[in-house]
């Protein structure tokens, strides 16, 4: 079993140091024609509705209309999107989620992941990998997704906060990662473990690190609460510190808002926290100075799709790649 990385950040390689970068201006998002909240995710996610009292047609128009105003406000704010459509033949309530199956790196490598339920592994689509391959540099595509036969899951960045800067994966254990797994995208892709466990007020784990924990360039958004050993905790805020992020702690039930699904973008006009409006509500007038202090608040209106158990985060999979020279 993997152990919490107890020593320093790895350092900065000067070589390399202007092409590292902690945010992106550039996602990919997927628009769902027959979004519903997924029950084959029911169980574990305890951020997911389980019943939705409107009619199934109303739901899928109301979350189309959503993700394509969030394009809108992204775009606006300087962000290239690269959006795919979903047209729900194929049976996958979840693919507005892309970031837990496809992950980027600045090193031009693609990583796609193994899915916990079935139907999410439906989500792993040739046409957008494709896509990336003639549009991007890429020099490998690092495919585990096969993994999830052998009942082993690392759901992207669902699962793993990439500190990018110093190369430290953050994890919560989960039904939704395996430890070997972990162990093997480190290899791959260059990065230390901090593994830890973290749960609810109610003791239930918390499915996916994103939703309580979300890490800028210079602050981190942490509900440190829910790490209940007090070792696992004091390492992981230790980590933080020693790589220059302030701590900004979020309570449970501001966790249980989406305060903790939030990215970090890089717009035209400078950072960006993108972040849900029920999110936005959940935090309090100081806690929003002090990420102001970093970046930009980007409330986004999306209570549909946060039927899902999913918030803004989850919406955006990051491209780090370098376009191919025209």
């Amino acid at each position: 079993m993997l152990k919490m990385m107890d020593k320093n950040p790895p350092a900065m390689d000067s070589a390399h140091d202007a092409d590292i970068r902690q945010s992106t201006d550039t996602v990919l998002m997927v628009r769902p024609h027959a979004f519903t909240p997924n029950p084959q995710t029911a169980a574990d996610n305890s951020f997911q509705c389980e019943t939705v009292k409107k009619d199934a047609a109303v739901v899928a128009k109301l979350a189309y209309e959503e993700v394509s105003a969030m394009i809108s406000l992204l775009e606006s704010k300087g962000i290239t999107v690269h959006l795919f459509e979903d047209d729900g033949r194929n049976g996958t309530p979840d693919s507005v989620f892309p970031n837990n199956w496809i992950t980027t790196y600045c090193e031009n490598l693609i990583g796609v992941h193994a899915m916990y339920a079935q139907n999410r592994r439906l989500e792993r689509r040739e046409d957008i990998l494709d896509f990336f391959q003639s549009r991007y540099d890429v020099l490998d595509v690092i495919d585990d997704s096969g993994a999830a036969k052998d009942g082993k899951y690392l759901e992207g960045t669902g699962v793993l906060i990439l500190d990018r800067l110093y190369k430290i994966a953050y994890m919560c254990r989960s039904m939704r990662t395996n430890e070997e797994l972990l162990e093997k995208y480190c290899r791959d892709f260059g990065f230390a473990a901090m593994a830890f466990d973290a749960s609810d007020e109610d003791g239930t784990p918390i499915y996916h690190t994103n939703v309580m924990m979300c890490l800028g360039s210079e602050f981190a958004l942490i509900g440190l609460d829910c790490i209940k050993d007090e070792a696992e905790r004091a390492r992981v805020e230790q980590m933080l510190k020693t790589t220059g992020r302030e701590i900004i702690e979020i309570t449970q039930s501001q966790i249980a808002a989406f305060a903790g699904n939030a990215l970090e973008l890089q717009g035209a006009g400078g950072k960006l926290l993108a972040l849900s409006t029920t999110a936005f509500s959940a935090l309090s007038e100081e806690q929003r100075a002090r990420i102001e202090k970093y970046a930009e608040l980007l409330p986004i209106d999306i209570p549909t799709i946060e039927l899902a158990g999913g918030s803004v985060r989850c919406m955006l999979a990051e491209i780090f790649l370098s376009p191919k020279a025209k």
